[in-house]
């Protein structure tokens, strides 16, 4: 994983060096074509890499077989979306994403996150980063090595320990940031299937609400922990427990003579979905949605 093998002074593939000369001499969509064939040589993709085309280079940056002479030179290329394609490719070295994770535009360093190739050493320089959203993909990988998820227990950003917290399967790192005080990142690990069965209890008698309409939301809880929520100060707890789809029909039947009428009626009206939503979101890999409204001017650090 991660690996390129460079070329010497012969090209591994077979071709025609006077087609792809031709080729290589023609118009942008002929060489847009040649850069996407499986048959080019490396050589040409090695040409091709320093094509004056930026949808050329990065048809090069994407190719899982291009030879580490010509993924090289794009991690440096003007273009960021050529060097965004480099951090995603597979095959790039680790050395490349080094130099890429340190990148001045954020989404070439969030896309390194993604990467199968990204190694400890990686992940090393995305803990000490100042880039919080880098930290915070790091946070939800689950490839984390422990000694990085205990540094990131103490992390300075809530949001990253709120996302270690829904995400690590650790159970020395649930059960330190049981004790954070940030409300959020409590909410994080009621949302963390990988929690046991005392941690949910703890959770259930957390002294936020949001809290424990999160945990009664996203877990399956013991029978005494949902009926010590039925009675729960907060209407926004008992609503949650009335709503959903993990609580069993006799505890919710519990709350159809509910002092608020409203969750009463949520509870007499309850019906089940189709499909419940997943406890945990998948980890954001630093993916744009279209139109992400991207600047060329953009070269933001956190």
């Amino acid at each position: 994983m991660g690996e390129q093998q460079d070329v010497g002074g012969t090209d591994r593939h077979d071709g025609s060096g006077a087609a792809a000369q031709e080729s290589t001499d023609g118009g942008v969509e002929a060489r847009l074509a040649l850069a996407q064939d499986p048959g080019t040589t490396h050589l040409t993709l090695i040409d091709l890499a320093a094509d004056p085309s930026p949808v050329v280079r990065r048809a090069v940056a994407t190719r899982s077989d291009a030879p580490a002479q010509a993924l090289r030179p794009l991690t440096r290329d003007h273009d960021r979306e050529v060097r965004e394609a480099v951090a995603r490719n597979p095959s790039t070295s680790v050395a490349n994403l080094l130099r890429l994770v340190k990148d001045a535009d954020r989404w070439v360093r969030w896309a390194v996150a993604g990467n199968p190739a990204c190694d400890t050493s990686v992940r090393q320089v995305m803990a000490g980063t100042a880039d919080k959203e880098l930290r915070g993909l790091l946070a939800e990988s689950r490839e984390l090595e422990p000694e990085l998820a205990a540094r990131l227990v103490d992390d300075v950003s809530p949001e990253v320990r709120e996302r270690l917290a829904a995400h690590t399967h650790d159970p020395g790192v649930v059960t330190a940031l049981l004790a954070d005080r940030t409300a959020r990142v409590r909410k994080g690990l009621a949302r963390n299937p990988r929690t046991t069965a005392a941690q949910r209890g703890a959770l259930a008698g957390d002294p936020v609400p949001d809290v424990r309409a999160a945990l009664v939301l996203a877990v399956a809880l013991d029978e005494a922990d949902l009926r010590r929520l039925v009675d729960d100060r907060s209407v926004q707890v008992r609503m949650a427990v009335a709503t959903s789809e993990l609580v069993p029909a006799h505890i919710r039947q519990l709350l159809t003579d509910d002092p608020d009428e409203l969750v009463a009626r949520a509870a007499r009206e309850f019906r089940p979905g189709p499909a419940t939503s997943p406890v945990v979101r998948p980890p954001r890999v630093g993916h744009r949605g279209a139109g992400g409204g991207r600047d060329r001017s953009d070269s933001a650090r956190h």
